[in-house]
C-alpha cells in the first residue's frame, strides 16, 4: 500500500494512493484516525482495514489533491551522516566506526511538492537525496534480525542542509532543521510493495541535472542496523522518521560548491517507492516574527 496524507476540500486527512486515485479512508473506513500518526499507532488491525478498503469506491483523482507530508507531525525526525562510502570519500571524512545519528527538528517538514526556504541568513544551501523509513509501533531494544517488524514503510527524503550552520554548530542540527528543510513523500510504501530496501536505485536531479545515482545496498549501516542502535537509547513512537545517509553528488563537495539558489528544481527519485519534487525559492519575508 502507498499510505498518503492529502488535503481536498479544505480538509486534510489520510488515504490510500492507487493508481491515479487516491482512496479516501475518511469516506471508506471512517472508523480509523485521519492522522498518519495516529493511523499506525491503531495498529495491524488499522492497517487491515484499510487495505480493504482500498477496493472501495471513494476515490478522488491524484492531481485533484495536494499531496502534503506524509507523517506531517512526526514525535521525531532522526537521520544518520556519512552513511555512503562515496560520500565520506568526497566529503574527505573518515568512515564510522559507529553510526553517526543527529535529529532534525520536525518543525522543518514539509510536503513533497512544497518549495524549500532559501534562508535569510546563508546561501550555503544543500540538497541530499535519501531514503527514510517510518516506525510503526512503540518499540524499545530491537534486535538488528527483528527491526523489519517495527518498519511501517518508507518513503523519500530530501535532507536539505544549511552547511554553514551545519558546520559552525556544536552539533549538526541547527544546519538540517531550518523551516521547509525536510521535504518527505510522497507517501508511505509498505514493505511487502518494497522488498528488499537495501537494494532501491536512488536518483537526485537539480533542474534536471543527474547529480545523484546510487544504490541502497551500498549504505554503510543499513535501515535494520539503524533501529536496533537508536532503539537501544530511546523508545521510538509511531510516524517517527529517520533517514538513512546520502550518496555522492552533493553541492558542498563540488569545486567550486554549485549551491541551490531560488529558481531550482531538485526532484528525487527512489525505486520503488517514488519521487518529490522540490523548488527553492527565496525566504519569504512575512515569515512569523516577534
Amino acid at each position: 500500500m502507498k499510505l498518503a496524507t492529502f488535503t481536498h476540500g479544505g480538509v486534510t486527512r489520510i488515504g490510500v494512493a492507487a493508481g491515479d486515485t487516491i482512496i479516501d479512508l475518511a469516506a471508506e473506513a471512517p472508523e480509523l484516525p485521519r492522522e498518519m500518526a495516529a493511523f499506525l499507532a491503531a495498529g495491524p488491525a488499522a492497517l487491515e482495514r484499510a487495505r480493504k478498503a482500498a477496493q472501495g469506491a471513494h476515490r478522488i483523482e491524484l492531481a485533484k489533491v495536494k499531496l502534503e507530508a506524509p507523517v506531517m507531525h512526526p514525535p521525531e525526525f532522526l537521520a544518520i551522516g556519512l552513511n555512503y562510502a562515496d560520500h565520506i570519500e568526497e566529503s574527505k571524512m573518515e568512515r564510522p566506526k559507529f553510526p553517526l545519528f543527529f535529529n532534525k527538528q520536525s518543525s522543518c517538514v514539509t510536503g513533497p511538492h512544497d518549495p524549500i526556504h532559501l534562508p535569510r541568513v546563508s546561501s550555503a544551501l544543500d540538497y541530499e537525496g535519501e531514503l527514510g523509513f517510518v516506525i510503526g509501533r512503540r518499540c524499545r531494544h530491537v534486535p538488528r534480525d527483528r527491526a523489519h517488524e517495527v518498519i511501517a514503510g518508507y518513503l523519500v527524503v530530501n535532507d536539505v542542509s544549511v552547511r554553514d550552520w551545519q558546520f559552525k554548530a556544536q552539533t549538526m542540527t541547527l544546519g538540517k532543521s531550518f523551516d521547509t528543510h525536510g521535504p518527505i513523500g510522497p507517501w508511505i510504501v509498505t514493505p511487502d510493495e518494497v522488498g528488499d530496501p537495501h537494494a532501491l536505485d536512488l536518483k537526485t536531479w537539480v533542474n534536471g541535472e543527474l547529480r545523484q545515482h546510487s544504490n541502497t545496498k551500498h549504505l554503510v549501516f543499513d535501515c535494520y542496523a539503524q533501529v536496533e542502535t537508536l532503539s537501544t537509547v530511546c523508545t521510538l513512537m509511531p510516524g517517527t522518521i529517520v533517514s538513512t545517509g546520502t550518496p555522492a553528488g552533493v553541492a558542498f563537495a563540488m569545486k567550486p560548491p554549485k549551491w541551490l539558489v531560488a529558481g531550482d528544481v531538485v526532484k528525487i527519485e527512489i525505486e520503488r517507492v517514488g519521487a518529490i519534487e522540490n523548488r527553492v525559492i527565496a525566504e519569504p519575508a512575512n515569515t512569523d516574527a516577534i
